[in-house]
């Protein structure tokens, strides 16, 4: 795994803020970037397929190294076998002008050994007890059973963060 600031001078970005005061936005030390992570369960997931984008809000576990998702199979489980390479995006905003936000750039992997998904598992309702949105009253057939159910991990190759100062 590589903590990348993204091939970018160290130091304060800033951006418009208002007409004469500048917001700053800096790096985040890579300390930081894995407490948010750890902090958070929450983002949104990207994916690519056929140079078609898929972003999606997600629930995830994060263990210090890896990153895991529990969902139902539809578009985004078939976006992600045409291409596992993916982004998960995560965030802390209090208001426009205090936020932080790390990018995890990736390769999904669906977990199907038995072991492996429990881990998983345990790690996900730890985070997410409900499970919820990925089991919901639109992902039940008609007997209340869960359809096709899909477990990844995310093996990290780019993780990337920036606040506001």
């Amino acid at each position: 795994m590589v903590v990348s600031l993204s091939n970018r001078a160290v130091g304060i970005h800033e951006i418009a803020k208002g007409n004469d005061q500048m917001l700053k936005i800096e790096d985040m030390a890579p300390a930081e970037m894995h407490a948010l992570l750890q902090r958070e369960s929450f983002g949104h997931l990207g994916c690519a397929r056929d140079g078609r984008p898929y972003v999606l809000p997600m629930n995830y576990a994060y263990d210090g190294k890896e990153l895991y998702f529990f969902t139902t199979e539809g578009m985004k489980t078939q976006f992600i076998e045409a291409n596992p390479q993916v982004c998960l995006q995560v965030e802390e905003i209090t208001d426009s002008t205090h936020w932080r936000s790390v990018m995890v750039i990736g390769t999904a992997e669906q977990i199907t050994k038995s072991e492996q998904m429990q881990r998983a598992m345990k790690l996900i309702t730890e985070r997410n007890p409900s499970l919820s949105p990925a089991i919901s009253s639109t992902q039940l057939d008609t007997w209340g059973r869960a359809v096709d159910i899909a477990i990844y991990r995310i093996t990290p190759e780019v993780i990337d963060g920036r606040k506001t100062a």
